[in-house]
């Protein structure tokens, strides 16, 4: 992918329609462009900011069907979900695996309701099953979570869910949406909706951000998949709509591997607020969290509240035996989910769930929100067969059940590589021209030169920001080792990308604040 390339295929295209326009570009907006260029249909795709730059590179790291939700008695989202896991793992290959799972249980009656309900969990999967629970003796358990507190450890539950690497999911999306057809831009916003004289919606005026070139664009069907920032859109769209959107703050903290201590993850059922709690291997590190906290202000840049980081650490404390403090957090991460709440009764809170909703305004908007990573697809299907329901696009059939987005390399890529897929070949060959683009750029993580460069050209990287957060991944990774390596990534950046020294200076600047978000 070439932003340039892209934009000039834009400005050939702009006098004539769009069949589809999304406005969003995280996992639901990325999933509704490859569903919408792969049924055939002319599809463009506009992002305000950096692709995955909110909600969806600050998940949990899993494709699950959702545990909490069965014993909340959601048993079709979880049918629905499990489903979508499976098909997730088996088109994604390369930036999914299957992670066990183990739930430490110390009284004889959380061995049976976790043990029946996961059995369960296993019938719902059906063909699409990662793997069967089954109950663990302590001894056992300890050998596997060898940091876990054994003092009236009754043994554990284990079970089967699946990983993955979120930002990097979305822009393998993005680059099979353009693959098939499509154009998918980052750092272009929508200023506004174009209607005729009937009030019906028939495109949008944007602005790219970084020319400040203006465009009119028209389209048959414009989706708002701007999760939440849906309101916005919603607003823009009629200025007395009701929100639709509560959003939910989640936090997580990453630790070294040395409080885990193992390939297991940890799943901690019942916290003092009603959630559960993960501990993921995540790429080297583990991955604790989450937090639900109600807000009312909403950021592209959400910081994690200091109650929310101590929730973290003493839910965490009561079970590992080597416990984290506050200097141990090597980063820490916020996310909004896009509750979607009854537009017919905004102030009711108990139809908010992680059930996603389809809302046809009037004017011909189609707004998706709510829902989670793991029903991405499903989620993108479902709106476009609402507005060929609605009449706004010819009927056509969905094919992304089946369709692989990339595969995995041969024996041959070395494994930290396989993130790209195919492509890793060539961010092979850089490193076979030139052997010491393959050295890493810190201790801390893997990333390399040869990976910096091939990025630059193939992934559309805007900032710096884009290069470590979202294309790498290593500001959630270790944010102080980040600060250490940016004057390096930023100048490769700069000779790649053509910019002078003015573009790092403002680079680094930009950066340090935005790092701060990530730091204690």
């Amino acid at each position: 992918m070439n932003r340039e390339e892209l934009i000039e295929r834009l400005q050939q295209q702009s006098d004539s329609q769009w069949d589809v326009i999304i406005i969003g570009g995280g996992a639901t907006g990325m999933g509704v462009a490859l569903d919408a260029t792969t049924r055939g249909y002319r599809t463009l795709l506009l992002e305000q900011s950096d692709f995955a730059k909110g909600t969806s590179s600050r998940s949990t790291k899993l494709v699950h069907g959702g545990v909490r939700y069965l014993a909340q008695g959601d048993i079709l989202l979880v049918i629905e979900a499990l489903q979508e896991r499976g098909r997730m793992l088996r088109n994604t290959p390369h930036l999914t695996s299957n992670q066990e799972f183990i739930i430490p249980v110390y009284r004889w009656l959380e061995v049976v309701i976790y043990y029946f309900g996961l059995k369960f969990y296993d019938i719902l999967s059906g063909r699409l099953s990662l793997g069967k629970s089954y109950f663990l003796k302590k001894e056992k358990t300890l050998s596997r979570l060898p940091n876990i507190k054994k003092e009236n450890l009754i043994g554990g539950v284990v079970y089967h869910d699946g990983q993955f690497d979120d930002s990097r999911m979305v822009l393998a999306l993005a680059r099979s949406c353009v693959e098939n057809g499509g154009i998918v831009l980052n750092y272009f916003k929508v200023t506004g909706l174009l209607k005729n004289s009937d009030g019906k919606i028939q495109g949008v005026s944007v602005k790219d951000h970084l020319s400040v070139r203006e465009y009119e664009l028209k389209s048959r069907l414009v989706v708002n998949a701007t999760g939440v920032f849906a309101d916005d859109i919603l607003k823009i769209d009629n200025p007395s709509a009701h929100p639709i959107i509560k959003p939910s703050q989640g936090v997580h903290i990453v630790l070294d591997s040395y409080f885990l201590q193992t390939r297991s993850a940890i799943m901690i059922p019942r916290t003092d607020d009603g959630r559960v709690l993960f501990a993921i291997p995540w790429y080297g590190k583990v991955v604790v969290g989450t937090t639900d906290t109600p807000l009312n202000k909403i950021s592209l840049e959400p910081i994690a509240l200091e109650e929310e980081i101590s929730f973290i650490l003493r839910t965490a404390r009561k079970y590992l035996v080597k416990s984290p403090e506050r200097t141990d957090i090597l980063s820490v991460f916020a996310g909004l989910r896009p509750l979607a709440s009854d537009p017919e009764n905004p102030e009711s809170t108990k139809e908010i769930s992680r059930r996603h909703k389809i809302v046809l305004s009037r004017s011909g908007l189609l707004t998706i929100t709510g829902g989670k990573w793991t029903t991405y697809r499903r989620m993108a299907q479902e709106t476009l067969d609402a507005a060929i329901k609605a009449g706004l696009i010819n009927k056509r059939k969905c094919i992304t059940k089946k369709l692989r987005l990339n595969s995995i390399p041969d024996d041959t890529i070395p494994e930290h590589l396989k993130i790209y897929g195919e492509q890793a070949k060539e961010i092979k060959k850089i490193i076979e021209d030139n052997p010491d683009f393959g050295e890493p750029l810190s201790d801390s993580f893997e990333y390399t030169i040869a990976e910096i460069i091939w990025i630059c050209h193939n992934e559309m990287p805007v900032s710096l920001e884009d290069m470590l957060a979202r294309r790498t991944r290593a500001v959630f990774l270790d944010a102080g080792a980040c600060i250490k390596i940016a004057p390096e990534v930023t100048r490769i950046m700069a000779r790649e990308l053509g910019f002078n020294e003015n573009w790092e200076n403002e680079q680094i600047e930009k950066f340090s604040k935005f790092i701060t978000h990530y730091t204690i």
